[in-house]
């Protein structure tokens, strides 16, 4: 699992691996029960064991992204929901600072739904 985990991140080209290496941390450092696993053939972090949220990428676009899981939950202007019927996405710019303060602020509201 681990070296799935660090394969992904790897063969990610630039700007993206460095986006989603620093998404990666502040995802893990967010709470202490976060555990990153390897589901779906991507990286998923789970929280109190139940999947919490994951990095992915619009292929199309060259966008890293933070799903939500139990998105449909959150409400939050910076979510979108596109066509999933119950996650939401952040999309990140690569080419930016990560938007740290936004990031956590979806976080923590995607946690109450497992508290």
């Amino acid at each position: 699992m681990k070296q799935e985990i660090i394969a992904y991140y790897h063969n990610q080209p630039e700007p993206l691996r460095s986006c989603l290496q620093g998404m990666r941390e502040i995802i893990l450092q967010h709470d202490k029960e976060i555990v990153e696993a390897w589901k779906y053939r991507m990286p998923m972090f789970t929280f109190r064991g139940k999947m919490f949220c994951y990095l992915w990428t619009k292929r199309k676009e060259q966008l890293p992204y933070l799903g939500i899981v139990e998105g449909k939950l959150v409400d939050d202007p910076d979510l979108i929901q596109e066509k999933r019927a119950r996650m939401k996405i952040l999309i990140i710019d690569p080419t930016r600072d990560i938007p740290f303060r936004k990031v956590k602020r979806i976080l923590t509201a995607a946690m109450k739904f497992y508290r």
